[in-house]
């Protein structure tokens, strides 16, 4: 896009938090975003965005766009000296333990997340200890403090595969307890024999959505694909059409035809589609993350150019070194 005229014509469908962007809305976004293009050349950096963040970033200044499996493996792969990551800490942290002589920022001093903030290193070193046999198995959305106490970590893309192959029957999945249950699940579907301990944390977007919900919006909308994230509460995931990442919803609604798709996650992932595939129809509600939608444009120009201590990601050498195994074991498998 060339200009403010063409911006909003891309975005002018899309929801910003709480209403449409306007021709005005983008009029002032459009000289920061030029600023932001002209420093990703002089710094030789990049923008990771996560799906989950604002339209005006995952359309304009991101150069990579996607799920946590996704951008760790471009994180792994830049060449670029510095990597802006539009998301939350948990995910700058992983590009971080990728790329250890990269420069990686976080624009948002709101980067936390209610799962990866639910378990600290100290209380999973307590359960090392009350369970010595098990297999400590993290989700993606966990600091890297948490995945160098951890043997393997997984995303929502490949979390049912590696838990199937993992040597040992008795595992502990930590933090996300919904997606813990929808694991144990899984496992008896594929007859696989494992006994599958959790703590006790949630996403609090994915923890809102209710069954009466779907049997609502089947009601009035009888032929509607609903799709859901496997950290929804299993009561939710068995009555939808499909289960997976968000790239993995994103691939099917573009590999389907159907009338209209509800998606249970946040908010992004729909927006997100509806800008990449207006031909799609979109219904129902679905729920804002405070975390990811705290970053703007405005913060990734003082990443860039004079980054504060909060946007600055640094991690110790001796969790380097064993959270990047973890991760490693996870991109081997």
């Amino acid at each position: 896009m060339n200009s403010a005229n063409d911006l909003y014509q891309t975005l002018k469908n899309t929801p910003t938090s709480t209403r449409h962007y306007t021709l005005d809305d983008c009029l002032k976004l459009w000289p920061t975003i030029q600023k932001i293009q002209a420093l990703k050349q002089e710094k030789n950096a990049i923008i990771l965005a996560h799906s989950y963040v604002h339209a005006d970033i995952v359309s304009t200044v991101a150069d990579y766009v996607g799920d946590s499996l996704e951008l760790s493996r471009m994180a792994q792969a830049t060449q670029a000296d510095t990597i802006v990551f539009s998301a939350v800490r948990f995910m700058a942290e992983t590009a971080k333990l990728l790329n250890p002589q990269k420069t990686v920022l976080i624009p948002s001093p709101i980067n936390g997340c209610s799962l990866a903030d639910s378990i600290t290193a100290d209380e999973v070193a307590q359960l090392r200890r009350e369970y010595p046999t098990s297999a400590f198995v993290c989700y993606i959305n966990t600091s890297a403090a948490v995945k160098a106490q951890c043997d393997i970590c997984v995303t929502s893309s490949n979390v049912y595969d590696i838990v199937a192959a993992l040597p040992n029957d008795d595992i502990f999945f930590l933090p996300d307890q919904l997606m813990g249950k929808n694991i144990q699940a899984v496992m008896a579907e594929r007859g696989v024999e494992k006994t599958i301990r959790t703590s006790t944390g949630t996403c609090y977007v994915h923890e809102e959505y209710t069954p009466d919900m779907i049997d609502y919006v089947r009601d009035k909308h009888p032929e509607v694909m609903i799709l859901a994230h496997p950290e929804c509460h299993p009561e939710i995931t068995q009555k939808c059409d499909f289960v997976g990442s968000t790239s993995q919803m994103l691939a099917r609604v573009k590999g389907t035809q159907a009338p209209q798709y509800f998606l249970l996650t946040e908010c992004g992932l729909a927006n997100r589609l509806s800008l990449e595939r207006p031909d799609k129809q979109f219904i129902g509600t679905c729920t804002l993350c405070r975390y990811m939608k705290s970053n703007t444009l405005d913060q990734i120009v003082t990443a860039l150019t004079n980054p504060k201590p909060y946007q600055q990601v640094t991690i110790d050498p001796e969790t380097q070194a064993k959270a990047t195994a973890c991760i490693q074991r996870m991109l081997d498998a």
